[in-house]
């Protein structure tokens, strides 16, 4: 089959490689129908090479067709459609019953102390073949899904697997209240979905973002949109009684801009060999924090920030005296998918589509592109916002 392999720092090809197999009775088989470029997959193209060997398969945002099943699975059949959510979880033990699927006991990967086995992303979390790809392996597949109808087209479903339920997920860990202001940094395609939901909940919401496509898509569904360089902190204290947006969702993580000694170090950490670089990413604060300390400052005290955005330094330095003396409440964490797809489901199933998630993919380009639209997205260049890939199979 075809799919998108890793080959070094921003050096990804679309190459021949074996079919995947059953290899567990739990296993599944889909063909991929869509796949998407993830903001996340970028931190993988220019910064996590360490954790990664060439020749590594990526992507996690995938939906597609059953075509193989396991002796154990129960739950599906050749010919469903399904969304595949990034989290690979059992759904039966402690974490999972408690809907933190992303911290799952049974796929956590040990080794590197971390939460639940990811498709598509790194050594870190289990090094499980992505989904850019022509097929995808589904382990524990009886839970590993999301079942979808056939009525709809795959771009009302496809951000099932990722995008839809992280931003829905920063917002309710924003705990905004009622009648509140929430600020959401980063109009990625992230930071578009959460101020979506936030706007759908009566919030009044601002979003900030130097690139003006994203600023643009972002005021077509109704949010307040703010370049980098205008007085955003003026203008939230007159609506806010001098006080400051009650939360503020970072929907940009560790390669935020404005951070250029940290730029540094995870451009030199990149460039050391694997066995030198892997414990310096993984020890040291190497994220870059203009977006969090941005957040901190503009929450109002007693309020909530929440993290979507990636980050994945283990030294990063904090102003903890500003965030005891505020009295900040700080929520973060991968997104327990399966969690939050009941509520998700009827809203990308209705027909006036409350959420825009028709309005968000860019580029829509065939699965030997990926390489070509990896660059594109990185730089932001042509407008763009999303990227969907799709497979072409004979």
């Amino acid at each position: 089959m075809k799919a998108l392999t890793w080959q070094g720092k921003r050096d990804v090809r679309v190459d021949d490689v074996p079919d995947p197999t059953i290899v567990e009775p739990s296993d599944a088989i889909i063909r991929v129908t869509s796949t998407a470029i993830c903001g996340s997959d970028l931190h993988l193209y220019e910064l996590l090479g360490p954790f990664i060997d060439p020749g590594d398969i990526l992507g996690h945002e995938t939906m597609g067709e059953v075509v193989e099943v396991g002796s154990e699975v129960r739950m599906l059949s050749p010919g469903d459609r399904v969304v595949i959510p990034f989290n690979i979880a059992c759904g039966t033990c402690w974490f999972c019953q408690r809907g933190l699927q992303s911290q799952c006991e049974t796929t956590q990967v040990r080794e590197y102390r971390s939460g639940a086995a990811l498709f598509g992303y790194t050594k870190l979390y289990g090094q499980v073949p992505g989904g850019q790809a022509e097929y995808l392996r589904v382990p524990l597949a009886d839970y590993n899904h999301i079942k979808v109808g056939s009525e709809l087209p795959d771009e009302r479903y496809l951000f099932l697997s990722d995008i839809l339920p992280t931003a829905w997920q920063g917002v309710e860990y924003a705990h905004v209240p009622p009648d509140g202001t929430v600020v959401v940094l980063g109009l990625g395609p992230v930071g578009q979905f959460a101020a979506r939901i936030a706007r759908s909940r009566g919030h009044q919401v601002l979003g900030i973002d130097p690139v003006p496509e994203r600023r643009a898509m972002a005021e077509r569904h109704g949010i307040d949109v703010f370049d980098l360089e205008d007085d955003v902190v003026t203008y939230l204290l007159d609506i806010t009684q001098d006080r400051g947006p009650d939360s503020v969702v970072d929907a940009v993580g560790l390669e935020a801009h404005g951070s250029p000694a940290v730029a540094t170090l995870q451009k030199a950490a990149g460039l050391l060999p694997g066995p030198l670089a892997r414990p310096l990413l993984e020890n040291a604060g190497v994220d870059r924090l203009a977006a969090l300390h941005t957040a901190i400052d503009l929450v109002r005290r007693g309020g909530t920030v929440s993290l979507s955005g990636v980050y994945a330094g283990d030294a990063d330095i904090l102003p903890m005296k500003t965030m005891f003396d505020k009295q900040i409440s700080l929520r973060m964490g991968q997104c327990n998918v399966k969690r939050w797809i009941p509520e998700l489901m009827a809203l990308v199933e209705d027909p006036a589509d409350p959420l825009g998630v028709t309005d968000l993919t860019t580029h829509r380009e065939p699965l030997e592109r990926a390489p070509e639209m990896y660059e594109t997205f990185q730089k932001k260049d042509d407008g763009c916002i999303k990227v969907v890939l799709q497979p072409s199979q004979g």
